[in-house]
């Protein structure tokens, strides 16, 4: 079977769409998106996500017997338990095992469920039909209200949970997410904005190169480190931060060329899209991807 039921988890929604393996893309109109209050009860949070999910397999006729969920940890993946509980989403989830719980709402067997971290869903799918296709040794990086980090090695991405590594002064997450956006802005303008996007609109060039001066500084010097651990041919950008990429993209790639770092950086194809189908392709092995590489 083909097609594949890819879920997105994020703190504050669900995204599903049922998937085609074969030619790597979502089924026309299957894409449904939920909000959902993290801070809620487990029941109620969960009946959230299953009623998605539930709604979905039937109005295809259940034509996908297999899922791939992408989720944010501490989780644990093999087992299905959620293990959130400082995160500030999803606490009520603490030792509860989802999977067993999703099989049951849907009458299926719990071996047709998995699980993957989000940033490495979000690479998987990058590197399965992104923008990263062509590479075998890739690094992905996911900028928004966290940092995600995760590293693709011959068609396999896991979690490389870099967001806490030490970085100046606190660790890497305080300096490249959209809390150190607000911040700096804060203690440059004296005002307040929510976030990147707020930023921008604002208006003050000078201001915002200065910030994005900064970020891009910032940014190159948790790379450099890393890039050296990892070896990696390419790095993908995704999240919200990344779709102002030609605010810092150039800069980083000078800053990057100055330290010998021979690298491709590229931004997200497949946005929110990348991570539906990175949990699908989770079913796939890589001989399978492969040869469906092959074919398309």
């Amino acid at each position: 079977m083909s097609i594949v039921l890819g879920v997105d988890i994020g703190g504050s929604h669900i995204t599903t769409a049922l998937v085609d393996l074969n030619t790597r893309k979502l089924i026309t109109d299957s894409k449904k998106r939920r909000w959902v209050d993290s801070g809620a009860e487990a029941q109620q949070i969960c009946n959230e996500w299953f009623e998605l999910m539930e709604a979905i397999l039937k109005e295809n006729g259940d034509s996908a017997v297999q899922i791939g969920i992408a989720i944010p940890g501490p989780f644990n993946y093999e087992e299905g338990i959620s293990l959130m509980q400082e995160q500030g989403k999803f606490k009520h989830l603490y030792g509860l095992n989802i999977k067993n719980l999703l099989a049951q709402r849907l009458g299926t067997d719990a071996a047709a469920i998995r699980f993957m971290n989000d940033a490495a869903c979000f690479l998987q799918g990058e590197v399965f039909t992104g923008a990263a296709k062509d590479y075998r040794r890739v690094f992905g990086l996911t900028l928004g209200t966290g940092l995600g980090s995760a590293m693709c090695v011959d068609g396999k991405a896991y979690d490389a949970d870099l967001w806490k590594s030490p970085f100046k002064e606190g660790m890497a997450e305080d300096y490249l997410s959209t809390r150190w956006f607000v911040k700096r802005y804060q203690e440059l303008s004296g005002e307040t904005i929510a976030g990147v996007k707020e930023l921008l609109e604002e208006g003050n060039g000078d201001l915002i190169e200065i910030i994005f001066g900064e970020f891009t500084q910032n940014l190159a010097s948790f790379l450099v480190p890393n890039i050296n651990k990892l070896q990696p041919a390419a790095i993908v950008f995704g999240g919200n931060i990344s779709n102002a990429s030609a605010r810092f993209f150039p800069a980083l790639q000078a800053l990057l060329k100055e330290q010998q770092m021979d690298v491709e950086i590229y931004q997200s194809l497949l946005n929110e899209d990348a991570s539906l189908i990175g949990a699908a392709s989770c079913w796939t092995s890589f001989e399978e991807r492969v040869a469906i590489a092959a074919a398309v």
